[in-house]
């Protein structure tokens, strides 16, 4: 039986690999943000007791959900990066010294800026062409159904928030890198701003 201290032990080493401020606020909206698939899983229960109890199928449902899920996968990215759980191999990262896994994190960071830059470009481009017409009026790029919403404009939007999103904590983890003393104790580097 597991009692309250061990609990919040568990709660204090789930937080351990959070990096910055940032991190933190993204980490703790998906408290939040986390409850979008319940919205989703009622929706589709909704859709399936008017469809095949009522025999009223909605328009709107199967369009709502599809985009929940797909905004809920797109906010992953940040969320899983502000808690350090994205997938990496870790055999030469665990085998090398403090001073050397300070060197990695910086090359890593390094790169996943350069990733996110390239991404945000194609995610401006991308944004911008489901917001405006060709000649420069904004109008948000519908799915063409008879319910016509503008989710496609605002999952490339999200798509382009996300990403801008992950460069800024990229560019934090850079800096923290930077600055890291590998001289100090593991417990105290994970303390330093």
């Amino acid at each position: 039986m597991t009692d309250n201290a061990d609990i919040i032990t568990q709660a204090d080493d789930a937080d351990a690999d959070i990096r910055t401020g940032l991190d933190r606020v993204v980490a703790n909206s998906s408290k939040i943000l986390g409850w979008a698939i319940f919205l989703a899983f009622a929706i589709t229960v909704f859709e399936v007791i008017s469809r095949y109890v009522f025999n009223s199928p909605t328009f709107w449902a199967h369009e709502s959900t599809t985009f929940l899920i797909a905004a809920i996968f797109l906010i992953g990215g940040p969320i899983a990066l502000a808690r350090d759980k994205h997938i990496r191999v870790r055999m030469i990262y665990d085998a090398v010294s403090p001073a050397t896994r300070r060197w990695l994190d910086i090359f890593n960071s390094l790169v996943a800026m350069t990733f996110f830059a390239g991404l945000a470009y194609a995610g401006w481009i991308m944004s911008w062409k489901a917001t405006h017409t060709p000649t420069g009026e904004i109008h948000l790029q519908g799915t063409g159904t008879s319910w016509n919403p503008p989710t496609p404009a605002l999952l490339k939007m999200l798509v382009l928030a996300c990403v801008a999103l992950m460069f800024v904590q990229s560019l934090l983890h850079l800096i923290k890198a930077i600055r890291r003393d590998v001289d100090a104790p593991a417990s105290a580097a994970g303390e330093q701003s």
